[in-house]
């Protein structure tokens, strides 16, 4: 019998821009009763909600009940920058591409597996454009050291045949109106989503096909007579399988531990804005170095906003507080106005945090942890695709749906340990603190 308490439950900070833009169209349900299914799904993130839609494919006449802590959208999925990405984003390296060819070419036939996987959802269930955007993303370099990761980012990609271009000073500044970049690298295969638009859509998309109940926590966890038994406040659900979609919390299910970074990143969204001096209606610039500002503009009705998020975080009590938002609020309005000076007197409406979680070596928490138990945990930096194809992929594997794909995503190691706390706090917020120093300018 394995019978475990969960007393840590996902905790937010702040009010996440894209979730307070975003409209709700269908009602709130919690579990009120005592329920069975024929699979049972914990987390209503990317994972969660990709695993639901792919088992109702698979096995569209099985009953699939899912559990949401919270509410969707207002979780970790709906605080994103919203970035799906096809080619190589590994946010442990100091580069975004550093691994062999063959190693790289899998990411990316995964990742674009993901992103397929999600633009039929989005077709399905009817995703505007505003929601769902396949405009590609650009690299952006503001430094000379910038340029040269770009560079070798450039040469990664030739070298196995992958589509890009190098944009000059001018035509970043076209597209962003702002002097403060020397260059970038386009490539064409990201889709930039509103994360929470896009979480809430899945979530409608699949209400006929899912019984989806929020506000609903999993407080116990155990196993009886060969099926499972997720008790919440209110009432409990009883199912032989159960794929758990929490990313890092997946340790609060006593799986994991010791294993997984709880990292944190932190986002302010502008008041709407007319008139300033930015460019293209909409862009989206990744940092061409890992540590530095992610930068994105949306325009919507005549007036616009810019998104900007900088700064990571170590944090194993997955939670930080106000103070800490803050204060890292004000160091992005200083890397704002650097890059926008006509937007001195436009002030931030919404600040907040999010988290990602990695391993050591950027491998995912994933399998058949316990019988009729499947995790499709740890996105490793990059959770709209990364969490999209692990639940594809635990629910294929949970109905022994067999194929090349889930062979390789299978056949990796465990999440390596890390150090014990709080020499692993000390460790990771040092190498961060260090990296983001080195990024200068280009945070």
């Amino acid at each position: 019998m394995s019978d475990l308490v969960v007393k840590r439950l996902p905790a937010e900070s702040g009010t996440s821009g894209w979730e307070a833009l975003s409209k709700r169209t269908i009602p709130l349900h919690t579990l009120d009763d005592d329920i069975s299914a024929d699979w049972l799904i914990i987390g209503g993130g990317f994972g969660g909600l990709s695993a639901a839609r792919r088992l109702s494919q698979l096995r569209p006449g099985d009953k699939v009940v899912l559990l949401e802590a919270g509410e969707i959208a207002k979780g970790t999925a709906g605080r994103n920058s919203g970035y799906m990405i096809d080619v190589p984003h590994n946010l442990s390296s100091g580069e975004y591409s550093v691994a062999s060819e063959s190693v790289t070419r899998t990411e990316i036939a995964q990742n674009r597996f993901a992103i397929s996987f999600a633009a039929d959802a989005a077709a399905e269930y009817g995703m505007s454009e505003r929601t769902f955007d396949p405009s590609g993303k650009i690299n952006a370099a503001a430094t000379e050291r910038g340029m040269t990761l770009n560079a070798n980012y450039g040469r990664s990609l030739k070298a196995i045949g992958e589509e890009h271009r190098f944009l000059d000073a001018g035509e970043m500044r076209e597209i962003t109106g702002s002097s403060y970049y020397q260059g970038g690298l386009y490539t064409p295969g990201a889709v930039m989503i509103q994360p929470a638009d896009y979480i809430r859509g899945f979530a409608e998309g699949l209400a006929l096909k899912a019984d989806i109940f929020e506000h609903s926590p999993v407080l116990k966890l155990q196993r009886l007579g060969g099926v499972w038994k997720a008790v919440s406040r209110n009432g409990s659900v009883t199912a032989p399988k159960v794929i758990l979609g929490v990313n890092g919390h997946i340790e609060d299910f006593g799986h994991f531990r010791g294993r997984l970074m709880h990292i944190f990143t932190y986002a302010a969204m502008t008041a709407p804005f007319t008139a300033k001096s930015t460019g293209k209606d909409r862009w989206a610039l990744l940092p061409a170095d890992p540590m530095g500002a992610t930068v994105r503009k949306i325009t919507s009705g005549g007036s616009s906003r810019i998104v900007i998020r900088t700064r990571f975080t170590y944090d194993w009590t997955v939670q930080v507080g106000e103070k800490r938002l803050a204060g890292i609020a004000a160091e992005q309005r200083t890397s704002l106005d650097a890059r926008f000076p006509d937007l001195k007197d436009v002030p931030f409406e919404y600040v907040w945090a999010g988290r990602l979680c990695l391993s050591r070596n950027h491998v995912p928490a994933f399998g058949e942890i316990e019988e009729g138990l499947y995790s499709a945990c740890c996105e490793n930096g990059l959770g709209t695709v990364k969490s999209t194809l692990a639940g594809v992929m635990a629910a294929d594997l949970a109905t022994g749906t067999r194929s090349d794909m889930l062979d390789k995503f299978s056949d990796q190691p465990e999440p390596a340990r890390l150090p014990p706390e709080p020499l692993a706090w000390l460790g990771i917020n040092a190498v961060i603190r260090l990296q983001e120093l080195r990024a200068g300018r280009e945070g």
